[in-house]
């Protein structure tokens, strides 16, 4: 890959120029008019970082453990729906990448390669997202392959009842291109098909994804399976107190990338209220905007054990396949670690909230 590769926006750009048009825009875009979109990025400069002086930082340690599991930097892969879209390696390639760097894949409900073979083409940690199904049989299906193959999480979506207007999508009559199919979803794997008008992605959501999903259907959950369990997509701090109390094991601070309620809050902003409400009792992760390793420095301190990131990995694999996933990943890696050293942190534990005030 090209030395010019510097940042993650220099990836996005290169992937702009190898992607179709639907498909880049599928990945890069959010809801209506982009509001939270662009603020889940623009936020993170609202932030200034107050770096310790004097400290050894000969040595950075950027190692953590989530949900117990050990990685190399708290810095995981989000899920990300149909990646063969960004390449053939697609998310057995993705999840090489990540398990390559040392880090946790995430695998998409609506993932291009089977759970198993995925599963097989890494022998890094490897958590599974989960949409519930209005068949919940499916759904339960869904889970229990997860398990066999050696998933240790499920992530649970809770943002998404119905699908988010994507503007772009609807303009591009979104669609997967031939031959590609959502192949975990068994009978349900062509739904995705070409539509006279809008996006099919979005037909399908509103038909196949269960509105009715509340606070009860958590036990169920836990009822069908011994992995661990995290919420996706909490914003507020009463729901997160909930989430504590249904006895979940984490929180992703999330509003789907801002695809899908506009002008819902950054993730950076909404992240202190959630870390301050849970107080431990659980960890909580974010995703939303992170593109420098100062990005995940700022969240760290104010209260994430981890952050998650879905469009740059997208970029890395559109660019450079398996070797480009784990390239993006450690170049957040790097970057947080010189990020550390400059702000006087050798580990992980050091790095607090004083390290951060809102200019």
């Amino acid at each position: 890959m090209s030395k010019s590769l510097l940042t993650i926006d220099d990836y996005e750009d290169a992937a702009a120029g190898s992607l179709s048009k639907m498909a880049f825009d599928y990945f890069r875009s959010g809801a209506d008019e982009e509001r939270t979109l662009k603020a889940n990025r623009n936020a993170f400069g609202k932030y200034e970082i107050w770096p310790r002086v004097l400290v050894d930082v000969s040595v950075v340690d950027t190692s953590v453990t989530v949900c117990g599991t050990e990685v190399a930097f708290p810095i995981l892969v989000a899920p990300t729906a149909y990646q063969k879209m960004a390449h053939s390696d697609g998310e057995a390639g993705a999840a090489r990448g990540a398990g390559g760097a040392g880090t946790i894949y995430t695998l998409s409900t609506l993932a291009t390669t089977t759970i198993e073979d995925v599963a097989s083409a890494s022998n890094g940690p490897k958590w599974f997202q989960l949409y519930v199904h209005t068949d919940r049989g499916l759904t339960k299906g869904l889970v229990e392959r997860a398990e066999v193959a050696g998933y240790s999480a499920i992530v649970l979506t809770v943002d998404a009842p119905f699908l988010g207007r994507r503007l772009a999508d609807e303009r591009n009559r979104f669609v997967l291109p031939e031959g590609m199919s959502m192949v975990n979803m068994g009978e349900l794997a062509d739904d995705i098909s070409e539509t006279l008008e809008g996006s099919a992605l979005s037909s399908y959501v509103a038909t196949r994804h269960d509105a009715t999903l509340q606070w009860s259907d958590i036990e169920w959950l836990r009822s069908i399976t011994s992995l661990k369990i995290l919420i996706k997509g909490i914003l507020r701090s009463d729901d997160a107190v909930r989430a504590v109390n249904e006895g979940v094991d984490g929180i992703v601070v999330s509003n789907h990338g801002g695809r899908q309620l506009d002008s819902a809050p950054a993730t950076i902003d909404a992240l202190p209220g959630v870390a301050e409400a849970v107080d431990g009792r659980c960890e909580v992760l974010m995703d939303g905007g992170i593109r420098f390793g100062t990005d995940v420095l700022k969240a760290l301190a104010l209260g994430a054990r981890a952050v998650l990131v879905g469009r740059p990995m997208v970029w890395g694999l559109a660019v450079g396949g398996t070797e480009g996933v784990q390239r993006i990943l450690e170049l957040l890696r790097d970057e947080l670690s010189n990020a550390m050293a400059l702000s006087g942190c050798a580990n992980i534990s050091s790095i607090d909230a004083s390290l951060v005030r809102r200019g």
